[in-house]
């Protein structure tokens, strides 16, 4: 099935580092529904390619829901340059304000369940482009205390540093902004990463950056005992499929996107369940619960809830981001590929619905936690 995409005009590029740009696209009339966002969700976006047509690539949101401009609803997501990185390369040197891209709408699960809650969150080089749009908006919308623990190379490539300075005066009581300079302190320690998260235990930890960091960040999380629904990392790699429907692979190079990217291990998969009786699916989305008892065993929980009627996330249907993710409650499905959940998270239960068909005659699952 074909996702609907949308031109979107650029209205801003901001060279915030010699090495990154953010992108405000304004969002077409008859689409605000569509491209309403939470969070810390990133939007799939087609870079034109002379070798396949395009090129796909998933980009973090660094605005906020909060924001109001005058020119009517625009998203913005920042891109830094990938050595030899096609999309990214392209994007800073071509995308000029008049220009646009095809956009597809927002989509991702690394966003937090509460604005009020209290929150840790770990952003290594434009691992920031996330985080700053959880920072922002449960400063201007939720309650709770925030940490924001940001490693880069020097100080030249620190993104999004005045507007970090600014939050931290406008909200001093609630926002701690720590820097971490590898050109004056070095590479981070897992010894150092876990004494600063020792503080904060009982918060919810977000973590987003280069692989290397991600693991580092991670490890300590689980010596300090951060139990596994309050640890959130965002993944991605590089769509080798097209989510545009329309033009060839999207395949140029490993590029990863998004903010400091983990290019997740491919994880073997089961062989397919032999065809028969339908299996019940109970999904629970935004709050309500949808049952079917006709889950054909052939078809995806995704393809299934579409056919329903129920608008479920996703970006890529390639078993290649985790923007269709649920977390199974009963039963079990078998995935035909998958390349981004790890076995920590398979055997948390989580599942891509993209490629997901029964297993089991009963299936329970949840997009929320």
């Amino acid at each position: 099935m074909e996702i609907t995409s949308y031109e979107l005009e650029v209205v801003a590029v901001v060279e915030e580092t010699d090495d990154a740009r953010s992108i405000t696209f304004r969002v077409p009339d008859g689409a605000a529904e569509e491209f309403a966002f939470r969070p810390g969700q990133f939007l799939t976006v087609a870079v034109p390619s002379d070798q396949t047509g395009l090129a796909a690539r998933c980009y973090s949101l660094c605005s906020s829901p909060t924001d109001t401009p005058a020119d009517g609803d625009t998203v913005t997501i920042a891109v830094k340059r990938t050595a030899e990185g096609f999309a990214s390369n392209w994007i800073c040197d071509h995308l000029e304000v008049g220009g646009s891209l095809r956009v597809l709408p927002p989509s991702g699960i690394f966003t937090p369940a509460s604005l009020d809650a209290d929150l840790l969150l770990f952003a290594g080089g434009s691992g920031v482009t996330p985080i700053m749009s959880i920072a922002r908006t449960a400063l201007a919308r939720g309650t709770g205390r925030i940490t924001v623990f940001y490693a880069n190379r020097d100080e030249r490539s620190v993104i999004f540093a005045r507007q970090l300075s600014e939050l931290a005066a406008e909200y001093p009581d609630r926002l701690q902004v720590i820097h971490w300079l590898e050109s004056v302190q070095g590479l981070p320690t897992l010894e150092q990463v876990r004494a600063l998260a020792a503080d904060h235990l009982e918060r919810d930890a977000f973590v987003c950056g280069p692989a290397p960091f991600m693991k580092l960040t991670v490890a300590a999380l689980k010596e300090l005992g951060f139990p596994r629904q309050r640890r959130h990392q965002e993944k991605f790699v590089s769509l080798g499929g097209n989510p545009f429907g329309d033009v060839g692979s999207t395949q140029v190079e490993d590029e990863a996107a998004a903010g400091g990217s983990s290019a997740a291990s491919e994880t073997a998969v089961e062989p397919a369940a032999e065809v028969g009786e339908p299996a019940r699916l109970e999904v629970e989305l935004d709050g309500e619960t949808h049952v079917f008892d006709d889950w054909d065993r052939s078809t995806t929980m995704l393809d299934h809830l579409e056919s329903r009627g129920v608008k479920a996330p996703y970006s890529c249907r390639e078993g290649e981001c985790s923007a269709c993710a649920v977390r199974l409650v009963e039963g079990e499905v078998t995935l035909a590929f998958n390349d981004v959940l790890d076995d920590e998270d398979l055997a948390d239960g989580i599942r891509l619905a993209c490629q997901a068909t029964p297993a089991s005659d009963v299936v329970r699952a949840t997009y929320s936690g």
